[in-house]
């Protein structure tokens, strides 16, 4: 996770998954490779759709990525000041950008969460 900059204008101060918007002619894998790449030059191998959280304007879809290829690491350090793996134990303890995060990230761990790629958005 990355820890949001306290300057930031939307989410300062918070705990968010890298990431970001979809741009004109991307699909999701698409703008989900190329966030990945901007802010912590990896290149997802095979990401599984996990779900969608939000309602009106903002609305995200998260996705599993269990490989990549490079390494982790801050190619945005205005945009977050810290990155750090964390488990799921480690969650109900950090101010996180989305409340709802808790439960997603728990189901992304467990057993039986998906592992098999696809190019389709989450449900």
């Amino acid at each position: 996770m990355g820890h949001r900059s306290p300057e930031r204008r939307w989410y300062p101060d918070v705990w968010d998954l890298p990431g970001g918007h979809v741009e004109p002619g991307e699909d999701e894998p698409a703008a989900l490779a190329r966030e990945l790449r901007e802010e912590v030059g990896v290149v997802p191998r095979g990401p599984v759709p996990l779900t969608r959280i939000g309602d009106g304007e903002l609305r995200l879809s998260l996705w599993v990525v269990r490989e990549w290829d490079g390494e982790p690491r801050n190619l945005q350090p205005h945009e977050h000041d810290a990155l750090r793996w964390v488990t799921a134990a480690d969650l109900p303890g950090l101010r996180l950008a989305h409340p709802a995060y808790v439960e997603v990230l728990r189901r992304a761990v467990e057993p039986g969460a998906p592992r098999s790629p696809s190019s389709e958005p989450p449900p």
